[in-house]
């Protein structure tokens, strides 16, 4: 395995907290999170429900804002950002593919990965769009709306569309969770393909002790703390961003 350069983290979360709700209702989720992410490493969240994983993704990428604590991600101070604020930071800075694909159903595949980068301001969002999908085997089905697309090739279009914009810091949670085994390892193949060809930061919320092994570190959670934090076996090594 080759390690990530040596740099300035991507993430760099101190004293981390989040709590949902008010006086005696309030529950703490995130407990006094320390984290600290490499540019070009990729790392697996691991832990049972409710352990804070999903909540830990949620903050660290802008779509939660922590209760306290420190957080810097890709440069930006988080802390610092109200909720607008957080959207226009996370242009560029961040993709996200989730469990439940999120693609737009009366957009076809081309124009779910090209609309959100048009809207940014990128006038290549096109061409980019088209290449991306192309990237992922699917550059036969750019005109293809999602209700005619596998659940294999939904998510192929959701990494397209994450990574087409060459953010520094891609989040996956459970990218595999609705598919099959084989189409599961199929995807997987795709995503970290893809960012060791864009030298992207990836973090993945999973249940897979197999796909987390994939990964440069591997971080499990406990009751909103983390409990280990330890280095995977990838044989992935870092690019230079494409």
């Amino acid at each position: 395995m080759t390690s990530p350069d040596s740099a300035k983290p991507v993430i760099s979360a101190k004293d981390l907290r989040l709590t949902l709700g008010e006086g005696p209702a309030a529950v703490e989720i995130l407990r006094g999170i320390d984290l600290e992410v490499m540019p070009g490493e990729t790392l697996a969240l691991l832990g049972p429900s409710g352990s804070g994983k999903s909540s830990l993704m949620s903050v660290l990428s802008g779509l939660e804002q922590a209760t306290s604590g420190s957080l810097l991600v890709a440069g930006e101070d988080f802390t610092a950002l109200d909720e607008d604020a957080l959207a226009m930071a996370r242009r560029g800075r961040i993709g996200i593919v989730l469990q439940a694909f999120h693609l737009l159903p009366t957009m076809t595949a081309i124009e779910n990965v090209a609309v959100p980068m048009e809207l940014a301001g990128d006038k290549s969002a096109w061409d980019r769009a088209s290449a991306e999908l192309e990237s992922v085997g699917l550059g036969h089905r750019l005109t293809h709306y999602p209700a005619q697309l596998s659940g294999g090739e939904q998510q192929r279009v959701a990494i397209a569309r994450a990574i087409a914009s060459r953010p520094p810091l891609i989040f996956a949670d459970e990218p595999t969770g609705n598919l099959d085994a084989s189409t599961g390892d199929s995807v997987v193949d795709v995503l970290f393909r893809r960012r060791e060809e864009t030298g992207a930061t990836l973090v993945i919320i999973t249940h897979d002790k197999h796909l987390a092994e994939m990964c440069h570190r591997v971080v499990t959670l406990g009751d909103g703390q983390i409990a280990t934090d330890t280095t995977g076996t990838s044989k992935i090594t870092s690019a230079e961003p494409a």
